[in-house]
């Protein structure tokens, strides 16, 4: 079933690493949160690792390089190199660099990781809007230290009409204590300044996508992601499988709530994900209408509401069949179904 018509979880009799040959991973919300390992996260890469599968990080957070991010997995218990890390600082930097002369000064709004990868597309960071030659503006994460002075800084260039590139425009980012403003919320900023729109290279655009096949040459990839806009949008774009996992900011409401873009292949807590198969969700005639089933639970829309009936079992098939039933009523929209008391039931 491909994305564009997916109403229902996908499944899977053979385990996500064997079906799939490259996993191309998120970091933030789904290998670690504030730079701490997530549950079980590191186990199960470990694993699917040494049952052949390769993996790969894709990670919209152009804060740190691909050196630093391949050391802290590895330290975390992941062994990486850096070649497995596809950033998109890398992905903006190379679309600035197919835009604008080699050598050519960019006004640098964010970290070190972003810093490096404009210097290897032949580029050249700077600090001020009043550079001579000045040819454009990369905004990129820069972590809860980045100065306020450095927004108006970027808003005085774009005012000045010089090309203004954003890395990604992700408004959240994880982190140990809870969700915090992420890129996206300081390139708001900047945008509510200048009333211009940036070019985007992040997931789920095009650039990045390119950017991790050039890098990878993934023949049979799955992308692994905790945010719906980012992630699984990506896929969607991509045209390539997904699996969500529920680590980071997105929460069941959410995904019943999914637009046709925004829908997984697969959903499941956590990367241990990666080491199973995947339950069927079937349908099913149920009393008052058409159901869908999966595992010991039947998910209805009955009256304006989603409904859960049979026996239970694993709060997490309760959820796929909900999905089913959400997105099949929604079609090509978003479900406007009332499911408190449905996930209630599930204390997911």
């Amino acid at each position: 079933m491909t994305s564009q018509s997916r109403t229902r979880p996908g499944g899977s009799e053979r385990s996500l690493h064997r079906a799939y040959d490259t996993a191309l991973l998120d970091l933030d919300g789904v290998v670690y949160a504030g730079g701490e390992a997530i549950a079980h996260a590191v186990d199960s890469l470990v694993a699917a690792r040494a049952d052949g599968m390769h993996l790969a990080y894709v990670t919209n957070n152009a804060l740190r390089t691909p050196d630093a991010v391949a050391a802290h997995l590895t330290e975390l218990g992941v062994p990486s190199e850096a070649g497995e890390v596809i950033t998109s600082a890398q992905a903006v930097s190379r679309m600035i660099a197919e835009q604008v002369p080699a050598g050519s000064k960019v006004l640098l709004i964010g970290g070190e990781g972003l810093r490096v990868a404009l210097r290897e597309r032949g580029l050249v960071p700077v600090e001020s809007a009043d550079e001579e030659g000045l040819a454009a503006v990369v905004q990129g994460y820069g972590g809860p230290e980045l100065a306020w002075a450095r927004l108006a800084e970027a808003s005085y260039a774009v005012n000045r009409g010089v090309p203004w590139f954003a890395s990604n425009t992700d408004l959240t980012i994880p982190s140990a204590r809870g969700i915090a403003p992420g890129n996206g919320a300081a390139v708001e900023v900047v945008r509510i300044a200048t009333g211009a729109e940036p070019r985007v290279a992040g997931k789920p655009q095009p650039p990045m996508h390119r950017e991790t096949v050039l890098r990878t040459g993934a023949e049979r990839p799955l992308v692994v992601g905790d945010r719906l806009d980012t992630d699984i949008e990506g896929a969607f774009n991509g045209e390539v499988d997904s699996l969500l996992v529920l680590t980071g900011v997105t929460d069941a409401e959410q995904l019943l709530r999914a637009e046709p873009r925004h829908r997984p292949t697969y959903v499941d807590r956590d990367l241990r994900g990666l080491l199973t198969g995947q339950p069927e969700v079937e349908g099913t005639a149920d009393g008052a209408g058409a159901g869908f089933r999966c595992g010991g639970w039947t998910a209805v829309a009955v009256d304006g509401a989603l409904e859960l009936r049979g026996e239970g079992g694993d709060p997490l098939d309760g959820l796929r069949a909900l999905c089913a039933a959400a997105w099949t009523q929604a079609g090509d929209g978003s479900c406007g179904l009332d499911a408190r008391e449905a996930l209630g039931r599930l204390a997911l």
